[in-house]
């Protein structure tokens, strides 16, 4: 029983998220997780959370597909370095994307997506990409 407790304990504390940013993006919603490891060293969890609508009418069941990526800090520079190279590539391939503008929501502390229609010119255009030098 108590064996079971300190397990319960440690799982809790494995789980414990120190800082948080939620991105919607269309669709999905991105999560960047602080987290704090067994030997107390902070990491980045990155989740993907997608809806899926499944059904019709009253037989509608909805589910969230997510997907996880556990970055630690050793090799953050590698993983910048990656996506600036990638996302570079495809800008000069295809050219840059329509930018969405995304605010902040006051209720719930995640950001929400604005249409066009909403946006000022005074106000500038911001994207979780325009961060990063490339």
């Amino acid at each position: 029983m108590e064996v079971e407790k300190r397990k319960i304990e440690i799982e809790k504390k494995d789980n414990e998220i120190i800082y948080s940013k939620a991105i919607k993006a269309g669709k999905r919603i991105y999560y960047l997780d602080v987290k704090k490891s067994r030997n107390e060293d902070l990491f980045l969890a990155i989740t993907e959370s997608k809806k899926k609508v499944v059904g019709h009418d009253e037989d509608v069941q909805v589910s969230y597909e997510k997907h996880k990526i556990f970055l630690y800090k050793e090799d953050f520079d590698k993983f910048v370095e990656g996506l600036v190279d990638v996302v570079t590539f495809i800008k000069n391939e295809q050219g840059e994307a329509p930018q969405r503008e995304y605010r902040q929501s006051s209720v719930e502390g995640t950001e929400t997506g604005t249409d066009a229609e909403e946006k000022t010119d005074d106000e500038p255009k911001k994207g979780f990409f325009n961060k990063f030098k490339f």
